[in-house]
């Protein structure tokens, strides 16, 4: 007898009791970006590694630490996309998208990265990321913002906020990059090895560290709004005008430097204090020298990526949505009647009703186990296919959920008009 195989830790099986939950976040959120005119894009799972090397960047946690690579067959070393703007970037490069094109592009995909599984982390995780090429000012980051803003409403949660900050220009960051590296030569002795080895490289980094050990060092470290040009600070002002004009709240976070090297300028998180320790569930940031480093034209960008696993965990965690039904209609017959005058006469009924959602019984079963059935399926109605209703040549509906309707002997013209009906409530 074979052994039973389990799944790969750290990834997730969605079951059908699960998956409605994942199907009506998707069509909100994706209705949405439709609403703004974005577009959708796929990608491959599998890119050269040399693709996240050069656009994440040597030394974060991804690079160095979570990526799922191995060589293939010719030597090459390939890798599962353990994130999308990368993959976004060279796509619009390879398909030539960026030429003097603006572009609002979104993609909803798993991504993959070798980290300790734990609440809202999985090595599997479903991402909706949204990119945006060709417009400098930050009234497209407002954007972004607001349809996150419209998503939350739209999906009833509650307790969300928005955190921000600005990273400047390069030329910022650079002059930033060298005050930090001081301050924390200073303090040498409370850093753990992880910021020791960030220290020369990556001293932004520090910041996002969350060893309590090195929050009073982190808590005294300059800050970069005092290196940022004028540039870089009336770009971020403009933003939180546009914020403030529109009603969305938000808190500004100096120390909000997020993971990846590609980013300048406006950065941001949406967090919940819902989720424990794993509380981001929406973050992005302008990237403006992103596609000029995989080869491109200098081109503007900014972008987001939502976790969609911890938006469902959210969702059901504070039972947000109630199920809705997957059936309307529950067909059930005599044993005498063949099965196929009763799939005949199924096929019948979703031709003249569009959309309608039947099931119909399979095998022979009492009515009793019959109805048992279809009052576990949630329909509102049962059509019972008997010796009488066959000779009639009228159809015995019972609704399931509706008393006063009963049970009601119709004529097919009658049957279908009700059905259509209920498939629109």
């Amino acid at each position: 007898m074979s052994k039973k195989v389990n799944r790969l830790r750290g990834m997730y099986d969605v079951t059908p009791d699960q998956v409605w939950v994942w199907q009506k976040l998707e069509q909100i959120v994706t209705g949405i970006l439709d609403r703004y005119g974005y577009q959708e894009i796929r990608f491959p799972v599998l890119e050269k590694t040399q693709l996240f090397h050069s656009s994440i960047g040597e030394v974060t946690d991804v690079v160095e630490k979570e990526m799922f690579s191995f060589e293939n067959r010719k030597g090459e070393s390939v890798s599962m996309r353990p994130e999308g703007t990368a993959s976004t970037v060279r796509l619009a490069l390879q398909n030539g998208l960026l030429f003097n094109d603006p572009q609002k592009l979104w993609y909803n995909c798993p991504m993959f990265r070798y980290e300790k599984p734990q609440k809202g982390r999985n090595r599997q995780f479903s991402q909706v990321g949204v990119e945006v090429f060709g417009f400098e000012g930050p009234d497209v980051d407002a954007e972004l913002l607001l349809m996150n803003w419209h998503m939350w409403q739209e999906l009833g949660l509650k307790n969300v906020r928005l955190e921000l900050n600005t990273l400047g220009t390069p030329e910022c960051r650079n002059a930033y990059r060298e005050v930090l590296i001081t301050h924390f030569e200073e303090h040498l002795d409370v850093l753990d090895e992880e910021a020791k080895s960030r220290l020369y490289k990556n001293p932004m980094r520090i910041l996002d560290s969350k060893n309590p050990a090195m929050k009073p060092v982190i808590a005294t470290a300059p800050l970069i709004q005092d290196y940022l040009s004028q540039e870089a600070k009336d770009h971020f002002s403009e933003l939180l005008a546009i914020l403030d004009a529109c009603g969305l709240e938000y808190q500004v976070n100096p120390k909000l430097v997020r993971g990846l090297d590609y980013y300048s300028h406006n950065v941001f998180e949406w967090i919940t204090d819902d989720l424990g320790a794993q509380g981001t569930i929406c973050a992005g940031g302008r990237y403006d020298k992103l596609v000029e480093m995989q080869g491109g034209k200098p081109t503007p960008a900014t972008g987001f990526a939502m976790g969609v696993d911890r938006l469902v965990e959210l969702i059901v965690d504070q039972q947000l949505w109630q199920h809705e039904s997957q059936t309307d209609v529950y067909l059930i017959r005599d044993k005498v009647i063949p099965a196929s005058d009763a799939m005949k006469l199924a096929e019948k009924i979703r031709q003249s009703v569009p959309g309608l959602k039947m099931m119909v019984n399979m095998g022979a079963a009492s009515f009793k186990s019959q109805f048992k059935k279809a009052d576990k399926s949630g329909a509102k109605f049962a059509i019972i296919l008997g010796e009488a209703e066959m000779a009639a040549g009228d159809f015995s509906v019972k609704a399931l959920q509706d008393r006063d309707f009963g049970q009601q002997q119709l004529s097919y013209e009658q049957m279908v008009s009700i059905l259509s009906t209920a498939t629109q409530q």
